[in-house]
């Protein structure tokens, strides 16, 4: 037998932005259902109800009606005390999705870019027997120099092909020559 749903209370100014996100071809779609179903839980619909009404999980309706209640208090001195795009904020970030497990990211930022500057200086400053740096050695003389405890060959490959994580659209660093013995020759930005 399913539990009490838990009662969805909201003022008149709440009401206005959760219809505004509702139906608004702005907003992305995930916020404007779950707006829906905060208006719907106000007019009184049960969870099955709305979940019916919406074509989705009675479950779910009782998540977002849950997580509305415990933020009310909270989102009504934001009302009160903040400007009314505070308000909007507010209710996104609510009605927003929850940061998700998984793997973080290997390397910081200043990883990246501290293997990348590596990349940019000639491997005869290092003492490497290549006029230009290809992914092995790059690995091996960033390992050396303690930048990082371990990366793969393809890994620094990738930065090298892309220039770092999503920086920019074009090659920062080695290209291929479509001539030649398709050595790698550092290229500039």
């Amino acid at each position: 037998m399913p539990g009490m749903a838990a009662k969805v209370v909201i003022t008149e100014r709440q009401q206005q932005v959760l219809q505004t996100m509702a139906f608004s071809r702005n907003c992305p779609q995930g916020l404007a259902h779950r707006a829906e179903i905060i208006l719907l839980a106000f007019e009184g619909l049960t969870n099955e109800e709305s979940a019916q009404k919406l074509r989705c999980e009675r479950h779910g309706v009782g998540i977002w009606r849950t997580r509305w209640q415990k933020a009310f208090p909270r989102l009504t001195v934001i009302e009160c005390v903040e400007k009314p795009p505070a308000l909007r904020d507010a209710i996104e970030e609510v009605l927003g999705d929850l940061p998700r497990a998984g793997c973080g990211g290997t390397f910081t930022a200043e990883q990246i870019a501290q293997i990348l500057a590596v990349a940019c200086e000639p491997p005869e400053k290092s003492g490497r027997p290549v006029t230009h740096w290809t992914p092995r050695e790059l690995a091996d003389e960033v390992i050396q120099r303690g930048i990082v405890p371990s990366i793969s060959v393809r890994h620094v490959g990738r930065f090298l092909k892309d220039g770092g994580p999503s920086a920019t659209q074009e090659p920062v660093l080695a290209q291929r020559q479509t001539q030649g013995r398709g050595r790698l020759r550092a290229a500039s930005a």
